[in-house]
């Protein structure tokens, strides 16, 4: 099997090959900065983004940015970087950009664009949710695991290799070094006990007031143990589309309220799906003789996410379809939006390393480990 590149990762297997985990050994280090850099282009459009935040935010607030979307792959490498570069602007932001482009018009014009033709892609795939594809049908289906699953986690658990392993956890570390962030755009949108039950279950995923709990913090123990780059966006430069679709899709249905049935529907789908997948990496890592660190991360979803499952259900999903009815459909899209992108990612993964590939790209200049 093809190695991941070595300046994709902070430091390689330390014996050259895929048989051992660095149990005993300590991580990498990890940046202290807040802000990320920018990540390199791709293509037109992330050429765009990123050359216009290079600059200071215009005043003029009828100025456009050239970039023409039309005929863009909704899903492919540029345009996916460029709107998590804007999308950004609302977390972190960039290291060295001017934080006022956050609300810049000309830049959310051209975000705006983005996100019509991402979202039209979401919703081709999603297909047409009929009358009687409720949101607790729905729910229901997620909970029932199939008996010939497949995809990244099963094949860990049962073939995989720590340097396979050590490959989801940049994938998955654009997301995890921000966990909980993207739905907590829904606490405003949300009223009554589903507000109360959406914000207890984020009180868990914040560590419970504990920052050595935050699970944000968890996976960057994670990666620290796994010899990989703990710092916030490390890999961006490194993932490939599928991987910034993931984050890209909880931004999008977080960032506007008339999208909050499907940030629930997502949020539910993540917290219902997360228990079963969670208990096969723990397998898998155990199986590898992984540090412990590592086995930690999943371990805590195993238990947490099980009882998350239940209050998203009754009492999250539960009140708001009662008190606004009309979004249950929207909710049911969410859900299925959220099963089109992780499938997408997962079928990337697997083909590569169903090919002896890595899953990753090609690292570029000046990113994640320096």
């Amino acid at each position: 099997m093809e190695r991941v590149p070595t300046d994709v990762t902070r430091a390689s297997i330390r014996d050259g090959d895929d048989a051992g985990c660095p149990t005993a050994r300590g991580g990498a280090g990890q940046s202290n900065s807040v802000e990320p850099a920018l990540p390199a282009a791709h293509g037109p459009l992330s050429i765009a983004v990123r050359r216009t935040l290079t600059g200071s935010a215009s005043r003029n607030q009828l100025a456009r940015i050239s970039a023409s979307v039309r005929d863009s792959d909704p899903y492919g490498l540029d345009l996916q970087l460029a709107l998590f570069m804007c999308y950004e602007l609302h977390y972190r932001g960039f290291a060295g950009v001017d934080a006022t482009w956050e609300w810049n018009p000309a830049l959310l014009h051209l975000r705006a664009e983005l996100e019509h033709a991402f979202l039209a892609g979401v919703r081709r795939d999603v297909g047409h949710i009929g009358p009687d594809d409720t949101s607790t049908i729905e729910m229901d289906a997620l909970s029932v695991e199939p008996i010939d699953g497949t995809g990244p986690s099963h094949y860990l658990r049962d073939t995989g290799s720590w340097q396979q392993m050590r490959e989801y956890f940049a994938h998955r570390s654009l997301y995890h070094l921000k966990e909980g962030d993207p739905h907590a755009w829904a606490i405003p949108r949300l009223t009554g006990a589903a507000k109360a039950a959406f914000v207890a279950i984020e009180f868990d995923e914040y560590g419970a007031g504990e920052g050595s709990r935050l699970h944000q913090q968890l996976f960057a123990d994670l990666l620290a143990a796994a010899d990989l780059d703990s710092t916030y966006l490390g890999y961006i430069d490194a993932v490939p589309a599928e991987s910034l679709t993931v984050v890209n899709l909880m931004s999008l249905f977080g960032l506007h309220r008339w999208l909050r049935g499907a940030a629930i529907g997502h949020f539910a789908a993540t917290e219902i799906t997360s228990p079963p997948g969670s208990r096969r990496m723990v397998e898998a890592l155990q199986r590898m003789n992984a540090p412990s660190a590592c086995i930690a991360f999943y371990s805590e979803h195993v238990e947490a996410d099980a009882v998350h499952e239940q209050v998203v259900r009754h009492d999250v999903i539960g009140d708001l379809v009662a008190r606004e009815p009309n979004l249950d459909r929207d909710v049911v899209f969410g859900m299925r939006a959220h099963a089109v992108v992780e499938n997408r990612l997962a079928g990337t993964i697997m083909a590569s390393w169903e090919r002896g590939e890595t899953s990753l790209r090609p690292a570029r200049l000046g990113a994640g480990a320096t």
